[in-house]
């Protein structure tokens, strides 16, 4: 029976549910063999403190699999019902849908009587937020919208796609983008685990205008349609919120459970690289304590198969995953518990709390006893939710697996527990969307932080007109009588919604006694200035006049400003500066000597200013020449000797400097030189070295002078082999380091390499370098060993890897494996990888290929009939009806590897822009009979060097020594000593069979997209 359809009776009333379109049954994978206790029974099993009681709110089956809830402004709860999620091995059920549901408890009783199917076509939903007119669903790749603008709880048509790019790998799927939030600032929040290697971006977006995240927070802008990231780092942030005044916290997984979310902020990753390469150091979690026992190792805070915990889970707090983030700032529960952040344990099974202290420039959290412990071995606590009542609500995923899930999904249960203190009466939650401006504007004073969100809502949905500009002055002055620091920060947050905060109201603010306003001041000021994904400022939104008032008052405060909360949001600020500012604004920042040690602000202002080593690297060494924060000299040290050998006048002038000063400051220049040639086997040294060396030695540091004999090694003869394994092999040394170490012992073949690669391959900073590094040195079980990792390996590394394994036959064979056993899809492989491999001296490698994409080479007559025969396929009807946005993205599976439209794609083929792409005849002349007529820098090269790789692309450049061939991603350069033969054939680099790797409908998308002479937006845009 299809719940979307029929009226169901449950304990509590009858539930009402609204006729959708027909929803496939979810059923359950679960092995075990008992199912959870009854929901009331697994209530009665919360250990809860006194006063308190817990009650079932909504149960199965009239809630099931609840990944996520949130309210409306009608104090309605939506929860999104996620049924499409997987055991491991099978990852999604895609021939599942998940939905939203609407729960309401209209009595007060702390049960829902009215449920009603809001949309139920989702497929990987992880959130929902809903709006006056809507709600923001999230389903990887995408974010949507589902209209409802007639406010019937009935979508008025499709979603639209708002953003796309939130990819994700097969093996650690469950750290997909997910946590729809609406924040203080207006915008909306969400969250992205470590192993997604999001390009996010409005459908459309060039690639190279996209913004990179592999694990972190983000925000979107509802009215801009602007996205951004926020902080980058951590492994699966699963839970987010803000405190009275404003500052966001989320809880993470594996490394650290708190963190504060500051924007601008990379911090510490549990594997793989940052998306800044130039991070160099992260920022550690704001709490001073773990859930586990670090000794014994994260894994070992699991239960048992029983589901009987470990003896000293109750100490430490029950575990390293956690789910959910609530600050508490409502009105029914006790004053003591008001502020503190609570946490979803998942293996602790319990709810964990932390007192939120102020350190220096940010926060930390102080543990606390846990809240409450709960007895049911299947509660599953995923999120908790402030409710209008000051209740909290508790969504249980209930199940007996884990976040891996490799015993399967039990999709039948699901819960949503409500606690409460004392006995609350019925509370009517007030009815926003029908509320007059005034009464909002009173609304948003209120204590209950719950009422002054959602009046803060509605209110900027009345933004631009006469009443909501007659509100906003009010409450302008609501603000300058507040005498609370909260009440006049959501004064000044209703403002900014409703578009009163001007930039001389905001100037103004930035001068108030409290340093909370001031901090909100310069971040709501700092919003009008882009960022783009390089770390560059892109301009302003604001006039000419404007943008130098509030730059010039962000230099000032550099230099004045009092409170290092304050300091902290200039620092951010920096990454949305235009190069000049930015450097008069990092000067007086780096000359507070008050924040040398802040556990934030160094590497905040380091991550501001690193792209200044490109964009002007005079303005970086001046700014350490001044720094009195030593991070942010030992950085910028390291950053100019990175650029020793294109530009080693910038090093020198530092090192000039570093001779005349102190020792503190010579130790931060030469530490910071030694860390940028860490992986260097040999390097020229800059001019003034003699004196920097003569000056360390009369200072008599004897720490510093081995230091400085260090580097004379690598600027004399250079470091030896037995020194690059040590720095390969030194988690602590960086990952530039590493890598450039690793690919040096690779280079020279040294004796012991193997099993430095062996080691590292396994290390989330090294294991795709040292996989790729182990087929480069033909090691026989290389190919196995990197297909075992496939799964688990970034969407930025899988490439590389793949096309190391093409290079050689037991490689190919491995692809063709994974091919034929589904842990690689057809379109993993491009064309032009799957013709080299055909190249391999393997009759049995050939023929698979052939049956897996069908004959690689046909004679002319054949490739004629195709031509006509998809001529007569694709006429004018049919063509019309062509989806140009889905043949786009088939262009970017097929062609964009190579050719370039539109400003996207690669450089080994021909530019198509401007090409007689308007004809169909030359489409598929070209497509189809690619060898027909080959100009000579298009034909095809293949290398086979003497250690047995084969590679193919277009030879761009040869001489003595080296040759360089150029392929889809890559430019690899080859020495002519190491290469057995050069065979440049007749036949075009662009490989035939392509048409035969995709359905027909997508030939004719792509044809379609092809000839039409304009962009379109990707599949799923407007």
């Amino acid at each position: 029976m299809s719940l979307c359809r029929k009226s169901l009776l449950c304990a509590g009333g009858v539930m009402g549910l609204v006729v959708g379109a027909e929803f496939p049954e979810p059923y359950n994978s679960e092995k075990a063999g008992t199912g959870p206790m009854p929901a009331a029974a697994a209530a009665a099993s919360f250990g809860l403190p006194e006063g308190f009681s817990v009650t079932v709110f909504a149960s199965e089956p009239e809630v099931r699999q609840p990944v996520a809830m949130a309210f409306d402004l009608k104090g309605r709860l939506w929860v999104a019902e996620n049924y499409t999620y997987a055991e491991h091995g099978v990852n999604f059920e895609t021939n599942l849908m998940d939905r939203v549901v609407i729960l309401e408890d209209r009595d007060g009783d702390g049960r829902a009587e009215l449920r009603k199917v809001f949309w139920d076509q989702g497929k990987i939903l992880t959130s929902v937020e809903p709006t006056h007119d809507g709600a923001y669903v999230l389903c990887p790749p995408h974010l949507m919208f589902v209209p409802d603008r007639n406010r019937d709880d009935v979508p008025d048509g499709p979603p639209e796609v708002l953003l796309d790019g939130f990819e994700t790998t097969t093996g650690n799927r469950h750290t997909f983008a997910n946590g729809l939030k609406t924040g203080p600032d207006g915008w909306i929040w969400g969250r992205v685990g470590i192993s997604s290697g999001a390009r996010i971006g409005v459908p459309g977006t060039p690639e190279s205008e996209r913004v990179e995240m592999r694990g972190g927070i983000w925000r979107y802008h509802p009215e801009s349609r602007v996205m951004e990231a926020v902080s980058h780092g951590t492994t699966n942030p699963w839970g987010l919120d803000w405190n009275e005044v404003g500052e966001p916290f989320f809880i993470n997984t594996v490394i650290g459970h708190l963190w504060h979310a500051i924007p601008g902020a990379h911090f510490q990753r549990m594997h793989g690289d940052d998306v800044m390469p130039r991070a160099y150091a992260f920022m550690g979690q704001h709490a001073d304590h773990l859930h586990f026992d670090a000794g014994a190792g994260w894994t070992k805070s699991r239960a048992s198969g029983d589901g009987t915990l470990p003896p000293t889970i109750d100490a430490l707090g029950g575990g390293h995953a956690h789910a959910g983030l609530m600050i508490y700032q409502g009105t029914n529960w006790p004053a003591e518990y008001r502020g503190d952040v609570y946490t979803l344990n998942l293996h602790g099974r319990r709810v964990n709390r932390e007192r939120l202290e102020r350190r220096g420039s940010g926060y930390v959290g102080r543990h606390r006893p846990d809240l409450l412990p709960v007895g049911d071995k299947w509660f599953r606590g995923i999120e908790l939710l402030e409710g209008p009542d000051g209740g909290v609500y508790i969504a249980d995923w209930s199940d007996t697996g884990e976040c891996h899930e490799h015993d399967g999904v039990h999709r039948s249960s699901g819960r949503i527990y409500k606690v409460i203190h004392g006995t609350v009466g019925k509370v009517a939650a007030p009815d926003f969307e029908r509320m007059g401006e005034v009464e909002l504007a009173e609304r948003v004073l209120d204590r209950n932080e719950w009422v002054s969100r959602m009046a803060r809502r509605a209110l900027a949905t009345r933004a631009g007109s006469e009443s909501g500009w007659t509100v906003a002055a009010w409450l302008r002055g609501e603000y300058l009588r507040a005498t609370e620091t909260g009440r006049a920060l959501r004064a000044m947050w209703a403002v900014h919604g409703l578009k009163g905060a001007t930039p001389d109201w905001l100037l103004a603010r930035s001068g108030d006694e409290d340093e909370h306003v001031r901090s909100w001041a310069v971040r709501l000021l700092a919003e009008n200035f882009g960022v783009d994904p390089d770390g560059m400022g892109v301009g302003s939104r604001l006039t000419e006049e404007q943008s130098e008032k509030v730059l010039g008052r962000f230099v000032r405060l550099a230099q004045q400003e009092r409170s290092a909360l304050v300091r902290l949001y200039l620092a951010s600020a920096l990454q949305r500066l235009p190069a000049g500012v930015r450097a008069q604004v990092a000067m007086g920042l780096v000359g507070r000597g008050e924040d040398s040690t802040d556990p934030n602000l160094g590497l905040l202002i380091w991550y501001g200013i690193e792209p200044l080593g490109k964009a002007d690297p005079e303005a970086l060494g001046r700014i350490a020449e001044e720094s009195r924060i030593p991070v942010v000299r030992r950085h910028a040290a390291r950053r100019l000797t990175e650029e020793i050998g294109v530009g080693p006048q910038w090093i020198d002038g530092l090192v000039k400097w570093a001779a005349g000063s102190g020792k503190k400051e010579q130790g931060d220049v030469v530490t910071g030189m030694a860390e940028a040639l860490r992986g260097w086997r040999r390097a020229t040294p800059p001019g003034s070295w003699g004196a920097l060396v003569g000056a360390v030695r009369a200072g008599g540091d004897e720490g510093l002078v081995r230091r400085v004999q260090e580097l004379e090694v690598v600027f004399g003869g250079g470091r030896a082999v037995e020194e690059l394994m040590a720095v390969a092999r030194d988690r602590g040394a960086g990952g530039l380091a590493r890598k450039a170490a690793l690919k040096a012992l690779v280079e020279s073949r040294a004796p012991g390499t193997e099993k430095v690669l062996m080691e590292v391959m396994d290390d989330g900073e090294l294991r795709m370098t040292g996989l790729v590094g182990l087929m480069e040195l033909n090691v026989p079980e290389a190919p196995e060993l990197a297909l075992a990792r496939l799964q688990w390996l970034g969407l930025e590394e899988r490439p590389t890897v793949i096309a190391a394994l093409a290079t050689r036959p037991a490689g190919a064979r491995v692809l063709v494996k994974a091919l034929r056993t589904g842990q690689l899809a057809r379109h993993d492989l491009p064309a032009y990888q799957v013709r080299q491999m055909a190249r391999h001296e393997d009759p049995v490698l050939r023929q698979d290929l052939a049956e897996l994409w069908g004959p690689l080479l046909e004679d002319n007559a054949r490739r004629r009939v195709e031509i006509g025969r998809w001529k007569q396929r694709l006429g004018s009807e049919e063509l019309g009806k062509a989806d140009l946005s889905r043949g786009r993205k088939v262009f970017g599976n097929l062609c964009a590897g190579c050719h370039r439209m539109y400003g996207e794609g690669g450089e080994v083929g021909p530019e198509l822009t401007g090409s007689g792409r308007a004809s169909l005849e030359y489409l598929l002349e070209n497509v189809v009979d690619p060898g027909a007529v080959v100009a000579d820098e298009q034909r095809l090269t293949v290398v086979t060097m003497g250690d047995g790789r084969v590679m193919s692309g277009l030879l761009r450049e040869m001489n003595a020594r080296t040759l360089t061939l150029v392929m889809p991603g890559e430019r690899a350069v080859l020495p002519r000593s190491e290469v057995k033969s050069i065979e440049t054939l007749d036949q075009s680099a662009m490989p035939e069979g392509l048409l035969g790797t995709v359905t027909d409908e997508e030939v004719r998308d792509l044809m379609g997209y092809l000839m039409h002479p304009r962009q379109v937006p990707v599949e799923g845009g407007r």
